[in-house]
């Protein structure tokens, strides 16, 4: 079983470093850290027992913005994420809306996938597109933006979560002239909305 899964992961990483090679970027890493992930996370029975009954959560996060480059601030964003019951097939729907002490916005939908290590740790990766206001932020050429990144967590006995999040956000060249792009780097904590409830 463990030689097994070592060789999914090496011939994962192969497969990655001949995307790179290429020139792949953005979305094409992202599908590159997806294999790779999901190569490491163990078969299908183990997800599905760490991932059940999984609820549906409120995510606030506190981030620095324009973390890789000079217009830095601070980031203050809040999403709904989809119960199991709410998926697109293996993919858990989100939206959210976030906003920079330097005015900057961004309303965003998205998808990402729960990959379960153990019943404590999960890894996210996600995609998202949206709306862009640039305030006194960056100036990311389009007010249509598009974001990857990934969340590492961990998960506490009520099923919240503490974790880390790292995102890109670009216009995938929307305006071939601009499309600087932006990375955030944040805290997030997902609460299960049931226990808002007393549930």
């Amino acid at each position: 079983m463990i030689g097994k899964r070592s060789g999914a992961v090496r011939a994962a990483r192969a497969r990655g470093a001949a995307v790179a090679r290429r020139g792949g970027g953005g979305l094409g890493g992202l599908l590159v850290v997806l294999a790779v992930l999901l190569a490491a996370a163990g078969d299908a029975r183990a997800q599905a027992q760490a991932r059940d009954g999984e609820p549906a959560f409120l995510s606030v996060g506190l981030g620095y913005y324009d973390v890789l480059q000079d217009k830095n601030s601070a980031e203050l964003r809040a999403e709904y994420r989809g119960a199991e019951d709410e998926k697109l097939w293996i993919f858990t729907p989100f939206v959210g809306f976030s906003a920079t002490t330097d005015a900057a916005t961004y309303g965003y939908f998205g998808l990402g996938i729960d990959l379960f290590f153990g019943r404590r740790w999960v890894v996210t990766p996600n995609g998202a597109f949206g709306a862009y206001g640039s305030g006194n932020g960056p100036d990311l050429g389009h007010i249509v933006e598009f974001r990857t990144g990934v969340e590492i967590a961990y998960r506490f006995d009520n099923r919240a979560r503490l974790g880390v999040s790292f995102h890109h956000l670009s216009n995938a060249d929307l305006n071939a002239k601009k499309n600087g792009g932006t990375e955030t780097l944040a805290i997030v904590y997902s609460l299960p909305i049931g226990s808002l409830f007393g549930d």
